[in-house]
């Protein structure tokens, strides 16, 4: 009788240590899996900060160009001769929008 309850127990420690290895190396599969997908992404994606727009000198005028253009795809009718030597300077550079909120809050201010 002792000899059959030690049999059991030894099983059941033998199941318990299976099912738990089991876990742990599913777990550090899928951790591995984890970071070789976050490695592909992170190569794919370049880490530059995104942005909507940038505004700058056209023509004369305030151009509103999107990402790498050259050609804007809104053109603000506002004399630029009428503004700062220090905000021509930075039109002629090119002032980035990163939302379309900035963007409206600086054409708002231009306006008044």
């Amino acid at each position: 009788m002792i000899r059959t309850l030690d049999k059991r127990i030894y099983l059941m420690l033998m199941t318990a240590l299976t099912v738990s290895g089991f876990i742990v190396i599913c777990t550090l599969g899928q951790s591995i899996h984890r970071q070789k997908v976050a490695n592909r992404i992170s190569d794919i994606v370049p880490e530059s900060t995104p942005y909507v727009c940038e505004v700058r000198e056209y023509g004369g005028r305030i151009g509103v160009f999107r990402a790498d253009s050259s050609v804007p795809y809104r053109v603000i009718d506002y004399d630029i001769s009428l503004m700062s030597d220090f905000d021509r300077e930075q039109l002629r550079e090119g002032v980035v929008m990163e939302t379309e909120e900035e963007l409206r809050r600086f054409i708002e201010d231009i306006a008044t």
